[in-house]
């Protein structure tokens, strides 16, 4: 069934490989909205200057539209509010020395 813990799940799939970790872990995803068979995402990037921007924003959309009754999926970057590392899991923040 499609839902925001299906769609988080498929986002989880997703690997910034600066540092190894989805993008869902390093709290990059600032929100999911299902509404019928379409999704929308709102993320940020841990840099403006991000050289994998274009790419980190076409995999978050190609992992949503794999589930069972996504029609489209719509990935919206945003800035505000800045992200910083205590948006990280635990894990995360750990793994990384925060």
């Amino acid at each position: 069934m499609l839902n925001e813990h299906s769609v988080i799940e498929a986002i989880k799939t997703v690997i910034d490989p600066e540092v190894g970790f989805d993008i869902y872990s390093l709290g990059l995803i600032y929100g999911v909205a299902v509404e019928d068979s379409h999704v929308s995402v709102t993320m940020t990037l841990s840099t403006r200057g991000c050289p994998l921007h274009e790419l980190i924003q076409t995999w978050t959309r190609e992992a949503v539209e794999r589930l069972d009754g996504v029609e489209s999926c719509e990935v919206t970057i945003v800035w505000e509010p800045a992200w910083n590392i205590t948006m990280a899991s635990e894990e995360v923040k750990k793994a990384l020395g925060a």
